[in-house]
């Protein structure tokens, strides 16, 4: 006796079984199909949620089977027919893991009419694998008391409402409708099917003329699936001392304007209503009706016809506040306006507006409504493709598509051509098509289309571009069914959404993925993909920007957005795409707040701490190659917060991320003193600000310190691979705006006590084009141990160390010296000037009596008075520039203007100077009238400095980079704006060597012919001396000073470029005026003395004059020798480096 044991066949065994009878059968059979149909119902898995299903969820029912096949049919029972794809029915099946097939049905907005049975089939062959279940929907019936009187006496009084069953409810919201505003706040109920809501209305805001109003509380309760229910509660108020009965009517009243009166608390508790106001405000609002549809921008005008209020401000008819951004308030003589500016409209605009002047208890209201038509917004119609490349004999289809399912009528339009559009439902998202054929266009050819939807209001709105390029097509390569085709070397963008990007079915990501043609394959060259969670998030965010109630909703979003970071945080790692977005997230909403509260800043923290965790670095990495400045973003969003946070010494640490603030208080505050320890990264720093600093600051202000142990390798390097920051980064923020240098000590752990120079930097966001840079200005090293680095710094921001092996230290006894040079000479130079001056007008009739001699001086006196405002003006760039940005920007670059131009006026007027020199002894036969060379020495030397000042500043301030970030000079990081000094300058000096060397050969050789008189020959030699010794000088000068603007130029570049420039004005003096023959004869005749007199006509009988400076050394002789006699050496000052400004505090030198 035998005994055979068998399991149930597997179905892939019975498909093997089934073939093997199909192929053995003989030919004389005839096979019967449907005695080979199996079907199985036990090997399927279905799900339905939710479990409890409420009229108006969402639902969803999933089928699984082991069986792979994308062959599956859903069937609704009691109506018999198969479910199709429609606006309530989504399906969606898909393969999971190459291991289950997997079929979803999602019922949208769900009614009675769809409960019943579901039967889910999967078909493989002759087998089917089914299985059913049956669905309940279950209406929502809220009960609540419909009609209630509430008195106006500041007591409570609870509006309840409850839900018929027992339900997961995800939240209850109350809303109100009617003309007076009077909110309330909700509350937990004991019973978990009720919500309360309670008021405490008051006399301001029912007074008696407004007694037996009616509003009606809404509440709505909503399920986790979208289910909702609602009812309406009927609420009559009553205010204070009105005993009359009104039995439920409501009194007529006028719409747009309310009086409140003042309602006054006496001793015996009992409550009165005062007077009306004396003052009270008649407003006058916008007349014409407001209908504008999403997108578009709409204002309302509100005017008093009186200035004197306490308080303005916009509500809803709801009682919800107008964010302050949205509106502007302006006070006139005879009256004052309020202006409600929104510039992109969405649907929570719709409703109606009041505009409320309060003076102290009295409000005058006004009431506008807004009607808000639906629309997508530009930016949320999503487009494929982006772009794509199309042969000319064949076609492809385009699409545009939004969110949502409404009555829109939309077409294709290129140039002047336009093409209907298909639409398709696919669950929440709505794709208008076309299929667009490249024949019916001349090829080859590029075009733009846009697909144009157009609401019910008869508004429209343009999609982003489909650049469309039509092509021969005999070199396409690559081709691809979903990314399109496309020749070598091509690259294309696409929208992530639509691209072959791995993803969780039904969820939308976001992004842009770029691809490049490679071979025969697209490659992806750069992925910016949002992961579907992160991607929701912001657009939640844009769409809260937008909101009138941004900054109320603010608190919400920032938990949610913790939330979500924290769940999600390994895709962020999957799409690079997401860290950006996240990034941008908290760049957007560091804008809203006002003010900031412990919870809502550990909720930014978490979500810091997520993108700075050291799984993420690899992240930042690809970001930085892309050279984005989201470190600095992030940096710069997390600040604003900091500035924003109002709460008491409170601590948050988080693993990559710690923050502690202190508030002060007035009169004797305590010193603030505050450590941070990362024991994972074992980085510690400290930050300390003295009692003394803490006494300028207003009182109530906050302080905060954030420290970060990783963002030093996030945050871009000054100089890759030579600088570097290892330390923490800390930032430090005041919550009130700093009218006083302001003093912090910080000390960071010295990671690297062996080599390199440690720098304290501070991270300036102005740097490089804005995108930020780390920068020193105004900080110094107090002291370097093994262990620490000490830093004093005299402004608040991000701080940290940055060790530089290969740049010279540059300490503060390097900056003091400079310094001291630099106003010791600024004062020698503006008295040389002014005493030049002096003494040309004292002695002009004595030394103009020729022409060559009348130009040399008027070249001289034009050069002194260019230097003398120039150096003025630098006085004036110095005051309005402090430290590291300026006071004033307007006078800021007012100032830099002038002395940009005027040391180019001193410069063109030596160039004037050679010219005129090289004319005189070259074209001896040519005359010229004394006018003409006027005119043209004043074009000269003031024209051509004004042309190229005003073209600088017209081609860089429109983009403000005329003036650097941190002083006020010509921008060189930017724009190389210097360049148009320095250049000019720079060749004006080769000039007038070329010159002065032909000159001094043409007095040593002279022509036959070539015989001056002896006076002009005289005033040449004057000249030629002058340029001899000043245009040397210049060129030196500005020699040292191009050396300074590299970084790792010398000290002694800096110390000598700043002894040469701030001594200019003396050199002058000495050299272009007191040393000039003609010049001290003339003070010696014009004051008669005597002795100086007869000692002088000594010298001179003896053919060299020995005036006021001796020129008995060697060099002196040799210039003796070379010219003749003795003459007098011209100088004048070049200006102010690109070194002078950079630091304010340096008026002369270029720190980098």
């Amino acid at each position: 006796m035998y005994e055979v044991t068998t399991t149930a066949a597997s179905p892939e065994l019975m498909r093997k079984a089934n073939e093997q009878v199909t192929q053995n059968l003989s030919q004389t059979y005839k096979m019967d199909s449907g005695s080979f149909q199996v079907t199985y119902s036990n090997e399927t898995k279905f799900s339905i949620t939710p479990e409890i299903i409420l009229e108006g969820d969402t639902v969803t029912l999933m089928c699984e089977n082991e069986v792979l096949s994308s062959n599956v049919s859903w069937q609704h029972v009691e109506t018999g027919f198969d479910i199709q794809n429609s606006s309530r029915f989504s399906i969606y099946t898909y393969v999971l893991n190459n291991m289950t097939s997997v079929s979803r049905l999602t019922i949208y907005n769900i009614t009675q009419d769809d409960a019943g049975e579901y039967i889910c089939k999967l078909t493989l062959d002759i087998f089917e694998y089914g299985s059913r279940k049956k669905i309940d929907v279950t209406s929502i019936q809220i009960w609540a008391n419909e009609d209630m009187k509430v008195m106006c006496d500041s007591n409570p009084m609870s509006l309840s409402c409850c839900s018929e069953m027992t339900a997961n409810w995800s939240q209850v919201e109350w809303k109100q409708q009617g003309s007076v505003s009077i909110p309330g706040s909700p509350e937990t109920d004991t019973d978990p099917r009720c919500s309360r809501y309670t008021l405490m209305a008051n006399g301001t805001q029912c007074p008696s003329r407004l007694s037996g109003t009616t509003v009606i509380y809404t509440c709505e309760f909503i399920s986790a699936h979208g289910a909702r229910g609602s009812k309406d509660i009927k609420v009559t108020f009553i205010s204070v001392g009105d005993n009359s009965s009104h039995k439920g009517e409501v009194r007529e009243f006028p719409r747009h304007v309310m009086e409140m009166g003042t309602v006054q608390s006496t001793t015996e508790n009992s409550l009165e209503t005062s007077k009306a106001p004396e003052q009270q405000a008649n407003l006058k609002i916008t007349p014409d009706p407001i209908s504008v549809s999403e997108g578009q921008s709409f204002s309302i005008k509100c005017i008093s016809d009186m200035s004197n209020y306490d308080e303005v401000y916009w509500n809803t008819s709801a009682g919800i506040k107008i964010y302050k951004r949205f509106y502007t308030t302006r006070r006139y003589p005879n009256g004052a306006e309020s202006v409600l500016t929104v510039k992109t409209s969405t649907r929570e605009w719709n409703g109606t507006y009041h505009c409320i002047f309060r003076y102290k208890n009295s409000y005058s209201v006004m009431a506008k409504d807004v009607t808000v038509h639906p629309l997508p917004l530009q930016p949320n119609i999503m487009v494929d493709p982006l772009e794509a490349a199309i042969p000319c004999t064949s076609s492809r289809h385009i699409k545009c598509c939004i969110e949502e399912d409404r009555d829109y009528k939309v077409i294709f339009q290129a140039g002047s051509s336009s093409f209907p559009a298909a639409k398709e439902v696919n669950g929440k998202q709505v794709c208008y098509k076309h299929h667009f054929v490249a024949n019916s266009i001349s090829c080859p050819e590029n075009m733009d289309v846009f697909c144009h939807i157009t609401n019910t209001a008869n508004n429209s709105v343009r999609s982003p571009s489909m650049k469309l390029n039509l092509v021969p097509g005999e070199n396409v390569t690559c081709q691809d069914p979903i990314i399109g085709v496309g020749e070598p070397g091509k690259v294309i963008q696409k929208l992530c959404q639509f691209s072959n990007v791995p993803r969780i079915p039904g969820s939308p990501i976001g992004g842009i993925i770029t691809y490049r043609c490679v071979g025969s394959q697209w490659k992806v060259k750069k992925n910016n993909c949002i992961s579907a969670p992160i991607n929701t998030l912001l657009q939640l965010a844009e769409a809260l920007m937008k909101s009138p109630s941004q900054d109320e909703k603010l608190p919400s979003y920032l938990k949610n957005l913790s939330t979500s970071t924290n769940q999600v945080k390994l895709e962020v790692n999957s799409f690079p795409g997401s860290l950006g977005a996240i990034i941008n997230i908290l760049d957007l909403l560091s804008t809203v707040p006002t003010q900031v509260n412990s919870e809502m800043m550990m909720h930014v923290l978490s979500t810091v701490n997520v993108i700075l965790g050291k799984p993420i670095l690899n992240t930042w990495m690809m970001s930085q190659q892309q050279k984005t400045n989201q470190s600095s973003q992030l940096l710069d969003s997390l600040e604003r917060f900091s500035r924003a946070l109002r709460s008491e010494d409170s601590t948050i640490s988080q693993p990559n991320v710690q923050m502690k603030s202190m508030v002060i208080k007035s009169g004797h505050p305590k010193s603030y003193t505050q450590s941070f320890v990362f024991l994972d990264s074992e980085l510690w720093g400290n930050v300390t600000i003295n009692e003394c600093q803490l006494e300028h600051l207003q009182p109530d202000s906050f302080i905060v310190t954030v420290a970060f142990p990783t963002l030093k390798t996030i945050l871009a390097q000054d100089v890759p691979g030579k600088t570097f920051a290892n330390s923490l980064v800390m930032t430090t923020t005041v919550s009130h705006n700093l009218t006083t240098p302001f003093r912090i000590s910080m000390t960071f752990k010295n990671n690297n006590p062996s080599g390199g120079v440690p720098r304290c930097v501070f991270w300036n966001f102005n740097l490089a084009n804005h995108t930020g840079g780390w920068d020193s200005s105004g900080c110094y090293v107090k002291e370097v141990t093994e262990d620490s680095v000490s830093c004093t710094c005299d402004h608040l921001t991000s701080f940290s160390i940055l060790m530089s092996p290969d740049s010279p230290d540059p300490d503060s006894l390097l900056k003091i010296l400079l310094d001291i040079i630099s106003y010791i000479g600024l004062c020698f130079s503006i008295l040389s000037l002014a005493a030049c001056l002096t003494v040309e007008a004292v002695v002009w009739k004595s030394v103009t009596k020729n022409r060559t001699s009348s130009m040399r001086h008027i070249c001289i006196v034009n050069i002194a008075a260019s230097l003398l405002v120039a150096d003025v003006w630098f006085i004036v760039a110095a005051a309005v520039h402090n430290y590291r940005y300026p006071l004033n920007q307007t006078a800021c670059v007012v100032a830099t203007f002038f002395v940009h131009f005027s040391y180019l006026s001193v410069f063109f007027w030596m160039l004037t100077l050679g010219l005129m020199l090289f004319y005189r002894l070259v074209f001896i036969l040519h005359d010229t009238s004394k006018s003409i060379q006027k005119a043209i020495a004043f074009s000269l030397g003031y024209g051509c400095p004004l042309v190229i000042s005003v073209i600088t500043v017209g081609a860089t301030q429109p983009r403000e980079v005329y003036t650097r970030k941190n002083a006020c000079w010509l921008n060189w990081e930017d724009t190389k704006a210097l360049l148009a000094f320095v250049i000019p300058a720079l060749i004006i000096v080769v000039v007038n060597v070329t010159i002065t060397v032909v000159v001094i050969t043409k007095i040593l050789r002279p022509s036959i012919g070539d015989k001056p008189s002896r006076q002009e020959k005289s005033s040449l030699f004057q000249i030629t001396k002058s340029l001899g010794v000043l245009t040397p000088l210049l060129g030196l000068t500005w020699g040292f000073g191009l050396a300074t603007v590299f970084q790792e130029s010398n000290a002694v570049f800096h110390i000598v470029f700043t002894l040469l420039n701030a001594f200019q004005g003396l050199f002058i003096l000495l050299f272009g005026c007191l040393w000039d023959q003609k010049v001290q004869e003339a003070l010696l005749n014009k004051f008669s003395l005597s002795r100086w007199s007869s000692q002088h006509s000594k010298s001179t009988s003896l053919g060299s004059s020995t005036p006021v400076f001796s020129m008995s050394s060697p060099i002196s002789r040799r210039f003796n020798n070379l010219f003749g006699k003795t003459g007098t050496y011209n100088v004048s000052t070049p200006e102010i480096t690109s070194s002078s400004l950079e630091n304010t505090s340096s008026a002369y030198s270029l720190l980098n």
